[in-house]
């Protein structure tokens, strides 16, 4: 038997975000779930456990986080930000980046910045024209 438990406030936003945005059995001009012809019980949805089958087969998994959290037993899962754009997702191992996308951009970032530094070192970079060095002082 599985325990529900409260839905945070942000995962209670994030369904209701999925279900005015992306289901296509509500009607946002009624605010209704046209096969029930009723209300939408989704967007009054305050504990995990029993989803509309549509919602959760079809709409959750647009979102992995939220979808990770309301559906698996025990406390939300660890999310980490996005290294490049912020946006929360569940990493893999050392992951820093959410998309491949982000990966790309975080690393071009990187090598902006490495190459910044190597090309403020002095001397470094630079060919040697061949010009005269200063003579010392002392008569060298």
């Amino acid at each position: 038997m599985t325990v529900g438990r409260e839905l945070a406030r942000d995962e209670r936003k994030g369904i209701r975000r999925l279900v005015t945005g992306w289901c296509a059995n509500y009607d946002s001009g009624e605010d209704i779930c046209l096969p029930l012809d009723c209300s939408c019980y989704m967007l009054g949805k305050g504990w995990t456990g029993s989803f509309c089958r549509y919602f959760r087969e079809n709409v959750l998994p647009l979102d992995p986080v939220l979808e990770k959290a309301v559906c698996e037993e025990g406390p939300p899962p660890d999310t980490k930000p996005c290294a490049v754009c912020g946006k929360p997702f569940l990493p893999e191992g050392r992951q820093a980046y959410c998309s491949p996308a982000c990966k790309d951009e975080g690393n071009r970032r990187r090598s902006r910045e490495r190459m910044r530094k190597k090309r403020a070192k002095p001397g470094q970079g630079r060919y040697d024209l061949g010009l005269p060095k200063a003579r010392d002082s002392k008569g060298s």
